[in-house]
């Protein structure tokens, strides 16, 4: 009775929600739900996956990737051309397109704001700005724009505001239109950084102002939407940005990729965006957002929920009931992995010496990421082989490593080899000083955690290893993992960009707090990771890439479990819909054409 009432309760959250556009009949409306509640809009203050989506459609960064092209593309969205960059790949330049407005906001006092080249240098150094603790800063800071960390530093030291007037070096504004970045050090693929308008879209100086510690209610840029209704970790409404410019669908595919021809012949040169609302409803629990879905309250089911994929697209394809209603389905391999980390600074499972090392490659390979990959993901995953993820460089199909492996006698054997025997006849195994081994496992209280932890016990079960699970919700977790108190804990990562430089950050020094939780120290790691960064594509950085592998299943700050399979569901209302790989924009290229709802 208690689901009943729940599943209601959010079927009327969806209605109330269509009700609110009413007195538009005309207007159209693209509803779904976020399994996870979103955390901010502030593009300095976020790092999970339903913030970063919420940002780039109301912010912009001077790049984007082309909507259908695959292999990846890179094409200008607020620069006039592609960056110019010196032969060393130090200096970068941008030259921003004139024209483009922010949307319209009591901080611009009746002014029409037009979108320059200091505003990406202000909202740049915001992220640097230790006052704002952006959990981007780590990866900002190793891109090594010069002065920007010292400026940081020197804020801290003297414990005063951050100086936004002063001009450095790296991060200028050479005239109202010229961005120019200057690195200390090569960056190869800079440009990807600046298609992430998730993170570094342009902030207007006069609204932070403007709005001091009210900020995160009243995000303005340049992008397609608005923010129109907010009720925190509930219901979130989009609107159509009445200032956003003309833009026009000018999507890119591949030659040979079918549908993104046909979606590219059906919708070249319509303006954008095509719909007019948003309307996202944050459901935790798999049953009532699939319930939304199928009674057609929601238009799309983003990730459907695991335990309902087989019922939704048996072996791969739209089951006949759903079929017969039009329903789409959408398979897509991701670009992403679920792993545990263990925390290298706990007293149990951390530490470089040879028992502590042992002991984490015993618990890897005492782990079923097979059984895992059925019990709580229905089957929607393969084993993964190593950080690297699917589409992205240092990713080999072909790969299999101990990563992968599934074999208790070798883990039992690890563990007797190294002292963790059971010392007290009472059947668990105890660590060599003779206290109990006790492994403390983070996790979080939806179903889908829970049935990792239970093929989680009963794998530590089989080889004499206790576990000890704390619940609590997610952002707790997260902050409590990047505070580095937590022993260890499952969690997943999606890469943001076709480099896989950014899996290896997981394992560097300088991402402790950041990206890396488990916080991981090793200097041959970090040497290694230093030497990609700087280098072309090529065979000499592909073979870095290898001895990143090698070093990672060796010290195992990480055991990878899977790779993920999503998929997606939209009715056939929802027209022009592609999962992006990287980037997390595409409301604007979809289009909802109400005359096939049925009546």
């Amino acid at each position: 009775m208690k689901a009943r009432h729940a599943v209601a309760g959010v079927l009327a959250l969806l209605a109330a929600a269509s009700a609110v556009g009413a007195d538009a009949p005309a207007a159209k409306v693209l509803r779904y739900a976020f399994e996870v509640a979103e955390t901010s809009f502030d593009p300095a203050k976020v790092s999970d996956l339903y913030s970063r989506t919420l940002t780039p459609h109301i912010f912009e960064a001077p790049y984007k990737y082309d909507y259908l092209a695959r292999p990846v593309k890179i094409k200008p969205l607020t620069a006039e051309a592609m960056p110019q960059h010196s032969a060393d790949f130090r200096t970068w330049t941008v030259k921003i397109r004139p024209g483009i407005y922010f949307a319209s906001d009591p901080a611009f006092k009746g002014n029409k704001r037009e979108l320059v080249a200091q505003d990406y240098v202000y909202s740049f150094k915001r992220i640097a700005d230790a006052a704002n603790r952006s959990p981007v800063w780590t990866e900002l800071e190793e891109q090594k724009i010069i002065g920007l960390a010292a400026l940081r530093e020197e804020a801290l030291a003297k414990k005063q505001p951050f100086d936004y007037d002063r001009p450095i070096e790296g991060l200028r504004a050479l005239d109202r239109y010229t961005l120019q970045l200057r690195i200390e050090e090569a960056r190869p693929r800079f440009v990807e950084l600046l298609a992430g308008s998730d993170l570094y879209g342009a902030v207007a100086r006069d609204v932070v102002e403007f709005y001091g510690d009210q900020l995160d209610a009243h995000p303005v840029g340049t992008g397609p939407f608005r923010l129109a209704q907010w009720r925190r970790s509930s219901f979130l409404v989009l609107e159509r940005n009445p200032d956003f410019r003309e833009m026009v669908y000018d999507a890119e595919p591949a030659p040979d990729d079918a549908e993104g021809q046909a979606l590219a012949e059906r919708f070249r040169g319509r303006r954008l965006p095509m719909v007019d609302r948003v309307e996202i409803s944050i459901i935790e629990e798999d049953q009532p957002r699939w319930l939304a879905f199928v009674s057609g309250e929601a238009d799309l089911a983003y990730r459907v929920g695991y335990q309902y994929v087989t019922m939704a697209m048996p072996n791969g394809k739209v089951a006949p009931n759903l079929a017969r209603q039009g329903v789409q389905g959408f398979r897509i391999i991701e670009p992403a992995s679920n792993s545990l980390f263990f925390n290298m600074e706990d007293p149990t499972v951390g530490g470089y010496t040879p028992d502590k090392i042992a002991l984490r490659r015993a618990v890897a390979l005492g782990m079923d990421s097979r059984t895992e990959i059925v019990h709580a993901y229905s089957g929607q995953g393969v084993p993964a082989q190593s950080m690297f993820l699917p589409f992205t460089t240092g990713y080999d199909p072909k790969d299999k490593t101990e990563n992968s492996d599934y074999d208790p006698p070798r883990a039992k054997a690890l563990l007797d080899m190294f002292g963790y025997l059971d010392r007290d006849g009472d059947g668990w195994r105890d660590i060599p000083d003779g206290s109990p081994l006790v492994l403390h496992l983070s996790s979080q209280s939806d179903q889908r955690s829970r049935r990792i932890d239970e093929v989680m016990k009963k794998n530590m079960d089989v080889l004499g290893i206790r576990t000890s699970f704390t619940i609590a919700q997610w952002p707790e977790n997260l902050k409590a993992a990047r505070a580095g108190k937590l022993p260890m804990w499952s969690v997943g990562s999606y890469a943001d960009a076709p480099d896989g430089q950014g899996a290896l950050a997981r394992y560097y020094s300088k991402q402790i707090g950041g990206q890396n939780m488990a916080r991981f120290k090793l200097p041959a790691f970090d040497a290694v990771y230093d030497r990609a960064q700087a280098l072309p594509d090529g065979p000499e950085r592909e073979a870095l890439f290898k001895e990143a592998k090698k070093l990672g299943i060796a010290y195992m700050p990480y055991k990878y479990k899977l790779n993920r399979i999503s998929t997606d569901m939209a009715w056939p209302w929802v027209i022009g819909y592609r999962r992006p790989v990287f980037w997390t924009d595409w409301w604007q290229y979809v289009d909802i054409d109400d005359s096939k709802r049925q009546p």
